[in-house]
């Protein structure tokens, strides 16, 4: 669990929990990702924007092989899916110390 106040008490995927679409048990999966992200910025705390990407980036392949299980639970990641996950990759990098983190970037190696 991460160690920062502010990750700590964040409704990660919020929207998508409000959402009857998305089934919980997958967007949980979801969840786990971003904590995980979490757990790792705080165990490398990279020192720059280019540290901070390979870990985004690895997350992202994460969510990219989920979307082959909301397919199966008959959801998807689309529209609001995605500007939910892109918006808590933004919170995070903020919250660990990099505002200035662009969110295309952020996901980048989306293919969803």
């Amino acid at each position: 669990m991460p160690r920062n106040q502010q990750v700590a008490v964040y409704p990660f995927l919020a929207e998508m929990y409000q959402d009857d679409y998305y089934p919980d048990h997958v967007v949980d999966l979801g969840k786990a990702i971003l904590v995980r992200m979490c757990d790792r910025i705080e165990a490398e705390q990279p020192a720059d924007l280019a540290a901070l990407y390979v870990i985004t980036h690895a997350a992202t392949e994460e969510f990219n092989e989920l979307e082959e299980v909301f397919d199966q639970a008959g959801s998807e990641i689309e529209t609001v899916a995605r500007d939910a996950i892109g918006t808590d990759f933004h919170f995070i990098a903020t919250a660990y110390g990099f505002a200035d983190a662009d969110v295309e970037e952020l996901i980048s190696t989306r293919d969803w």
